[in-house]
């Protein structure tokens, strides 16, 4: 049991109180995927910060730590899978404040809420605008590691969902002007014929022009192409 030293009042966080078997529950967490995760620490409270390293630390995780929302954001981070554990009140920019900070950037990263002060709208409001979890302190270790897990796993499949726009972004420019004509009107569903007839060209130059689009989509079918054009926001031609 850690008791908080932050000036104004007083906080107990039981974060050895495991809820069970505590061996038990700790082998559960080392079964987590940990590889090239990395876990960020923000709190003003110099022993929850050290004691929440330790947890976090203790199966696995790489973990920093920083004193306020501020000092996180000029830090420099990792460029791999994790997320961020915040203590909703902060000096300076709060907690709430640093989670419309990162969900107006690049750097958005999965949240989880710690505090010793929530309540109802607080709570709503941080996980309406996409935390994780919003755990109030004394909290199980197992809530925690738990909702960590959660974390990283939307953490990375928010990258692979960026990797994969990315990449495709980078494919669609590889297309010449008239390869994005044609691949707009596959997506509507026009056969090659068609296709040759609103672009004034000919059957077989289509056929040519679509068989570039396929290569330089990386497209394996029609179905796939329509998908990453969907991903990629496009539009069939003629619709408004």
């Amino acid at each position: 049991m850690v008791t908080s030293t932050r000036t104004g009042h007083t906080a107990l966080h039981d974060l050895g109180r495991s809820g069970g078997d505590g061996v038990a529950d700790r082998s559960v967490a080392r079964d987590l995927s940990v590889a090239a995760a990395v876990i960020y620490v923000v709190d003003d409270d110099t022993s929850v910060r050290n004691s929440l390293r330790r947890l976090i630390s203790s199966v696995g995780f790489a973990v920093e730590v920083f004193p306020s929302a501020r000092a996180f954001l000029e830090a420099r981070r990792a460029d791999a899978a994790g997320c961020l554990v915040l203590d909703v009140r902060l000096p300076g920019l709060s907690g709430l404040d640093l989670q419309r900070e990162l969900a107006d950037s690049e750097g958005d990263l999965p949240i989880i809420f710690l505090t010793g002060h929530g309540d109802i709208p607080m709570s709503v409001r941080a996980m309406k605008a996409g935390a994780v979890e919003f755990l109030t302190k004394p909290f199980r270790e197992q809530e925690l590691l738990d909702a960590i897990r959660s974390g990283i796993e939307r953490d990375r499949a928010m990258r692979a969902d960026r990797q994969e726009r990315t990449e495709l972004r980078r494919r669609y420019a590889s297309l010449t002007p008239r390869e994005r004509d044609v691949l707009a009107r596959i997506v509507r569903g026009l056969l090659n014929k068609q296709i040759a007839g609103e672009l004034g060209t000919t059957e077989a130059t289509v056929k040519e022009q679509r068989g570039h689009v396929m290569v330089k989509m990386q497209a394996g079918s029609v179905a796939e192409l329509v998908r990453f054009a969907s991903r990629l926001g496009i539009r069939p031609a003629g619709e408004s």
